[in-house]
């Protein structure tokens, strides 16, 4: 008989359900790597009876209602947040080509050849164009991984300009579109208008065709000669403000961009997959399985579930000099426990993908906080250091209970909020004029590592509290709090993941 179980027996995976309530035929189980929980479980209710008697006791009441909900915290890192950020956002990820992609059918990389250094499948690498820049991932020779650029595209194969080898690769093996390098002379920068535009100079592309939208942001620049800009300032991290088929028009970049022609040079743009909470046609609203294995009793791994699992809460924390975490919460409609002879769930379980977590010291390529200043794209900040900042995203999920049901038999979501919570070195009574004169402020940061990276986005903010803490011996600081509201994009907060960013991100 065991006689305890410690919390290191325990592990977190969660699968997408088919509907409420309801597992596909083979699930996938994705690990998590939780910190802790949060009220992980189910909460049972019940009413005693007490009619009146000589006795004056009382007798064994009844359970009348099952709220089932939890959350755990876990280290924010590369690949452990995106896939399931798609449900908090109730919205699909907007997808650049890729052979193994979050949402859709995946295309199984059949060969890699090194006499033609081509990626073949049987179909489907049509969506790829010439001149992509491609990441290779899950290839077991290393010549396969990493960065490539695109001689030509087929259905059936990827030529890349890079030397690779031969191999039959595992089904975990793919490539995927991080970027664009334009050819010699072709991009140029204008700076005629209100707003900046990367301006087709010469040849055919046609930009429409890169899978960009509105809001979404962009990297301009690599990491070799001729791969950037001359100007400095033309580089960097930027917000597409509009796209046709001869320009990109910008209204958020690095610098104060100028014109420049792009005469021999080859400038590379990267770009990565959107998610943002979207209008009421694109709305897609997600259910999980949320699985805690309990270690062994004598019979096999204890499981509990919170069943039917939808995504309520979201908390980002930056604090300094420490690690970027993030608090999970979902409103579930059961919990169901199984024993050792019962074991878990079946469906397939891929190992977890080892990351780096995210640290606030050196990791932050940007944040900005700024009045809202149309056709200025680099507007000063409203403070150049911050010591926190709080990040809460919430759904307002509430669960639909009826009779009949223990539980809940589905849940209702509310109004998508979007707040959070800055504290800022005082440096000048900017962003304390701006509470009081209800500006319009917006917020974005971008978080680099290893190559890769995301950007998170609120295009609209109200500031609020705004007063300043003055403590003997200390610097002042400026507690603000942040109220989103939709922006001119029509969303409220943007995530941008970036597979792949040159060493000149990282600064």
């Amino acid at each position: 008989m065991v006689n305890k179980v410690d919390s290191n027996s325990t592990g977190l995976s969660y699968a997408e359900e088919a509907s409420i309530g309801v597992l596909p035929g083979t699930p996938i189980w994705y690990p998590l790597e939780p910190n802790g929980y949060n009220d992980f479980g189910g909460q049972l209710k019940t009413v005693a009876r007490n009619p009146i008697n000589s006795s004056r006791q009382r007798k064994k009441g009844v359970i009348t209602d099952l709220d089932a909900s939890g959350g755990f915290g876990q280290d924010l890192t590369q690949n452990n947040l995106t896939r399931m950020l798609q449900g908090f956002f109730f919205a699909d990820a907007r997808e650049k080509p890729n052979t193994l992609p979050l949402n859709g059918t995946a295309v199984p990389i059949t060969g890699v050849t090194t006499v033609d250094d081509t990626y073949a499948a049987a179909s489907g690498l049509g969506v790829f164009l010439a001149n992509h820049l491609i990441l290779g991932s899950g290839f077991s020779d290393p010549l396969n991984n990493g960065l490539k650029s695109v001689v030509s595209a087929s259905a059936t194969g990827v030529v890349v300009n890079e030397n690779l080898a031969d191999e039959t690769p595992a089904a975990t093996a793919g490539i995927q579109a991080v970027g664009y390098e334009f050819d010699s002379a072709t991009l140029d920068v204008n700076v005629a208008g209100t707003y900046p535009k990367l301006l087709r100079a010469s040849g055919a592309v046609d930009f429409t065709t890169l899978g960009l939208i509105a809001g979404e942001w962009i990297f301009i620049g690599g990491d070799s000669a001729g791969e950037s800009f001359v100007a400095a300032a033309n580089n960097g991290f930027a917000r597409i403000r509009s796209i046709a088929a001869t320009y990109i028009e910008l209204d958020k970049t690095s610098g104060t961009m100028t014109a420049e022609t792009g005469t021999g040079l080859t400038v590379r743009v990267f770009f990565g997959n959107v998610i943002k909470n979207e209008l009421a046609a694109s709305i897609v609203r997600r259910s999980y399985q949320l699985e805690r294995t309990l270690g062994n009793d004598d019979d096999g791994v204890m499981s509990e579930y919170l069943v039917g699992a939808i995504p309520n809460e979201l908390s980002l924390q930056v604090r300094q000099a420490d690690k970027v975490t993030v608090d999970l919460g979902f409103v579930a409609t059961d919990n169901e426990q199984y024993a050792g002879s019962v074991g878990v769930k079946s469906g397939t379980r891929p190992s977890l993908v080892d990351a780096s977590a995210f640290n606030t010291s050196s990791d932050f390529s940007r944040i900005k906080m700024h009045l809202i200043n149309g056709g200025n794209t680099n507007p000063s900040p409203l403070f150049a250091y911050l010591t926190e900042l709080t990040l809460s995203l919430t759904n307002n999920v509430s669960p639909n209970k009826a009779v009949a049901v223990l539980g809940a038999f589905d849940v209702s979501a509310g109004t998508f909020e979007v707040s959070g919570n800055v504290t800022a070195y005082f440096a000048d009574v900017a962003a304390v004029q701006a509470v009081r004169n209800n500006s319009d402020v917006a917020l974005d940061f971008a978080i680099v590592k290893d190559n890769a990276g995301m950007v998170w986005d609120i295009p609209l903010i109200a500031l609020g509290d705004g007063r300043l803490k003055v403590e003997q011996d200390q610097p002042i600081t400026l507690p603000l709090s942040t109220d989103a509201a939709e922006g001119s994009n029509n969303h409220t907060l943007l995530f941008n993941e970036f597979p792949y960013l040159p060493d000149a991100a990282d600064v």
